[in-house]
Order: C-alpha cells, then sequence, then structure tokens
C-alpha cells in the first residue's frame, strides 16, 4: 500500500489535518491509536509494564495511567529507553498490519514520532503539519489543558521543528485558518492519488 506519513509536533494540528483525508475515503491509521491498543488491559504489553513500573501504574479499572507513565518516562531517559524497546515493535507490526488492510487508494499514517523512530521507513513520503513552536504550546495547552512544562517536555523529546522541516517532502502551514487546512489537504489528497496511481 501506497502511503504517506504524516506528522507534526504536539498541537499542530495532525488529527484535524488526518480526518480532512479521511473526509476524502482514505485510510487513516494513527500510531497513537495503535500506541494505547497494545496496552490495552489482559494484553501481555500491559502484564510487563504493571511488573516494571509497579501495579500502581493502572488505575482503579486495570488501565494504564498514561499521566502517571508519562511523568516517569519524560524524567527518566532510561525507563523512557524500556518502555520504548518493548513497545516500539509491537505498535509497528500492528500499523503494518492495518496498513496493509487499508482500502483506499493511498493510506495515511498518522506519528508524532514518524522521524524520531523507524516509522519513516513504513511510508513513501512524508506530510509534516508545520506549526511554531509558540503556537504549538498555546494550542496544546487548550486543548488538553496540560501545564506548560509538560508540553515543553513532550517538544523537547521530539526532533525539533527545524529538522522535520528539512526532512519533509510536502509541509503544510497551519498557522491559518481551517478553510485554508483545507484547501491544502485537498491539494495534498490530488497530489498522492497520482503518486500512488504511478506506483
Amino acid at each position: 500500500m501506497w502511503t504517506v506519513g504524516l506528522t507534526g509536533g504536539i498541537g499542530s494540528g495532525k488529527s484535524a489535518a488526518s480526518a480532512l483525508f479521511e473526509q476524502h475515503g482514505i485510510c487513516v491509521v494513527d500510531a497513537d491509536v495503535v500506541a494505547r491498543e497494545v496496552v490495552e488491559p489482559e494484553t501481555p504489553a500491559l502484564g510487563k509494564i504493571a511488573e516494571h513500573f509497579g501495579a500502581d501504574i493502572l488505575d482503579a479499572h486495570g488501565k494504564l495511567d498514561r499521566a502517571k507513565l508519562r511523568a516517569i518516562i519524560f524524567s527518566k531517559s532510561d525507563e523512557k529507553n524500556w518502555l520504548e524497546h518493548l513497545l516500539h515493535p509491537l505498535i509497528r507490526t500492528e500499523i503494518k498490519k492495518k496498513l496493509n488492510n487499508a482500502y483506499s487508494p493511498y493510506a495515511i499514517l498518522v506519528s508524532p514520532l514518524l522521524f524520531e523512530t523507524d516509522q519513516h521507513l513504513l511510508v513513501n513520503r512524508t506530510l509534516l503539519i508545520d506549526l511554531p513552536e509558540a503556537l504549538q504550546r498555546s494550542r496544546a495547552a487548550k486543548r488538553d489543558n496540560s501545564n506548560a512544562e509538560q508540553i515543553q517536555k513532550i517538544i523537547d523529546n521530539q526532533l525539533s521543528r527545524e529538522c522535520k522541516i528539512d526532512r519533509a517532502d510536502d509541509i503544510i502551514s497551519n498557522m491559518h485558518d481551517f478553510a485554508y487546512l483545507r484547501e491544502e489537504v485537498d491539494r495534498q489528497h490530488l497530489h498522492y492519488l497520482e503518486l500512488a496511481h504511478e506506483q
């Protein structure tokens, strides 16, 4: 399946852009959704996480307390490395399975860590939804009610905006209104249809 990797920093508008591609009938695989699925209750991965971090990493319903886990891994790099070593192969396997089952002329893989992980190897082309860091911080704070320190830690743990711009094949600036984003997605969609057809 010919696949576009859609990425961007926190608060950049990846979800809004991917929803617009979905309106064109394009199959969207979201790495964040897959990451949640592989740690659902009763999964082997969740069992290993609870064994490693302790049972209080789970909430009262036996689900992963993601906020608690996030606080640990963003303050301890060795714990972050341990978690990534466990989860990244599982996430990659599930993403490949979903992409192989895609039903549209091409597929979109949405991943905030597209360039930071080997997920960029799963795609034929990359699309960056770009936003200056100051706007990322303000939009993420409004959306998630996260504190500024935690948002900055997430930004610091991702590739810099400059590196992403340098590595992306295509870029959509999301500094404008929603109508502009829609027009840009429409334009890229037609371009991707052509590229996928040529394969």
